[in-house]
């Protein structure tokens, strides 16, 4: 049955038992739900697995830090003896927090990564030459430690975090054993949901947006969802955090909404990770997340699953958790899209980006295309500003380009501004007003063409950067003449 569901996950980690200096105090430890109730949030996943143990005190895996002693750095240190701290208080560190989620009116699921099997030998592991879920020991071990979630604390469910390799963890499968082992994954999947059966409760998934990166890796997500094997989907890839309001997820929800299944796309946190030169990691904006909600709304997304906002959780962050579960409450605010860059850092994991685009050279016949799409109409009379910004790099004055939007010449006045503080040489950005040509409410088509350059400048540009912004006011504007 689809539910409207707006999640906040919180890694454990970072935010947490990394933080906090032992012993906990109880108030720290029910910080990770504190945080977020009160705002739309009414579901809180929390990941209780890395690669290298688990965030509770486990009877049939390894506890995060065991292996670890003595340490060698703090944040593990505080990790072991915040959870130590509790336990020698007669507390479960995540029965404390499945308590405090109830009492704080929030569902709780417990995420597991599935390319790690804290406590098992490492023989098993793709690292030492392990074929991972291909041995019936990882299946059987990765099975008891859901089935403990499942039936030991008062969860709402269990989400197998498959999203989480490349970056977060290992892949189940060796790339040679993923023809064979695919059907393999799938019966373990059906394990899993006929135990959460079993027990009155949901089972969630963390895939890929794209297809064709789930079944590379052995993840046949149709035929789970045809049997209607998982509760509900989050796509998103784990190694791109930065926010992509055009993320391929179309086939997903149209799959998933044929056997009643919920699709909560991942809202990836930052405008800019560290990858690129001269851009630290910044968090994306509100009318940034708003944007990239709106769109999936507009796909018929069932709600929306949030998680490293900036820390700690703010009056500006719990305002917008409050916006982003509702579509009423984001469609008439102010909203900035921007195209997503690929990830070099994800190599063939990656799915298709736009940018950058190189244009090679001056050519007035050949326009470049990219695609867009916005949730907001340009036709309701409270929007009263569309602006369209490139960031072109190796762009100088002399460069002449040519606009279109959805067929229609772009002629407006350019306003330039340097591309980058550090490197204002580098490039330059230049900002449209969109008057009598607006983009389209879905999807539109932008294309650029390089018309002419200076004779002595070889070589062409590069389209960095595409952004649309849409600024609403409280009255309308006047009918045009």
């Amino acid at each position: 049955m689809r539910r409207h569901r707006t999640i906040y996950f919180n890694d454990a980690r970072h935010y947490y038992l990394f933080v906090y200096e032992p012993p906990m105090r109880l108030e720290d430890a029910w910080a990770p739900v504190d945080e977020v109730a009160g705002t739309g949030v009414d579901t809180f996943i929390y990941g209780v697995s890395r690669g290298d143990g688990l965030f509770y005190p486990s009877q049939v895996g390894l506890r995060f830090g065991e292996d670890k002693r003595p340490f060698a750095d703090a944040c593990y240190w505080r990790a072991w003896h915040n959870m130590q701290s509790l336990l020698d208080r007669g507390l479960d560190p995540l029965q404390v927090l499945v308590g405090r989620a109830h009492q704080q009116g929030l569902d709780f699921f417990a995420s597991v990564r599935m390319g790690g099997w804290e406590g098992l030998d490492a023989k098993y592991t793709l690292a030492k030459g392990g074929r991972g879920f291909a041995h019936p020991e990882v299946r059987a071990h990765q099975l008891a430690v859901l089935a403990e979630l499942l039936t030991w604390y008062e969860v709402e469910g269990v989400e197998l975090d498959f999203a989480a390799a490349p970056g977060g963890s290992a892949f189940w499968l060796r790339p040679e054993d993923v023809g064979q082992h695919t059907a393999t994954m799938t019966e373990f999947v059906r394990q899993v949901a006929q135990l959460a059966q079993e027990q009155g409760k949901e089972v969630g998934v963390r895939v890929y947006p794209a297809e064709e990166l789930n079944l590379k890796s052995g993840l046949e997500i149709r035929n789970w969802l045809q049997e209607g094997l998982v509760d509900y989907v989050a796509p998103l890839l784990y190694l791109s955090m930065v926010l992509d309001a055009d993320l391929p997820v179309g086939w997903l929800i149209e799959g998933a909404h044929e056997r009643e299944i919920s699709v909560y796309p991942v809202l990836q946190p930052y405008r800019h990770d560290d990858s690129r030169r001269f851009h630290p990691r910044a968090n994306a904006t509100p009318a940034m997340l708003r944007a990239a909600a709106a769109n999936f709304w507009r796909l018929d997304a069932d709600g929306m699953y949030t998680w490293f906002l900036g820390w700690p959780l703010e009056d500006g962050e719990r305002r917008i958790l409050s916006e982003l579960g509702e579509e009423e409450l984001i469609k008439w605010k102010d909203k900035h899209y921007f195209l997503r860059r690929r990830c070099a850092e994800a190599g063939d994991h990656d799915y298709p980006g736009q940018l950058p685009l190189e244009i090679s050279g001056p050519d007035p016949a050949r326009y470049y295309p990219l695609h867009f799409s916005i949730a907001d109409d340009p036709a309701n009379d409270r929007v009263q500003r569309m602006r369209l910004r490139l960031g072109m790099g190796n762009l100088v004055s002399a460069h002449q380009l040519d606009f279109r939007l959805n067929g229609r010449a772009l002629d407006a006045v350019c306003r330039r501004t340097p591309l980058r503080q550090v490197d204002p040489y580098a490039g330059q950005w230049l900002e449209l007003e969109l008057g009598q040509v607006r983009p389209c409410q879905g999807e539109n088509l932008l294309e650029i063409a390089l018309v002419r350059g200076p004779e002595d400048l070889v070589g062409g540009v590069v389209v960095e950067d595409v952004e649309i912004l849409v600024e609403y006011g409280i009255y309308p504007l006047p009918p045009s003449s």
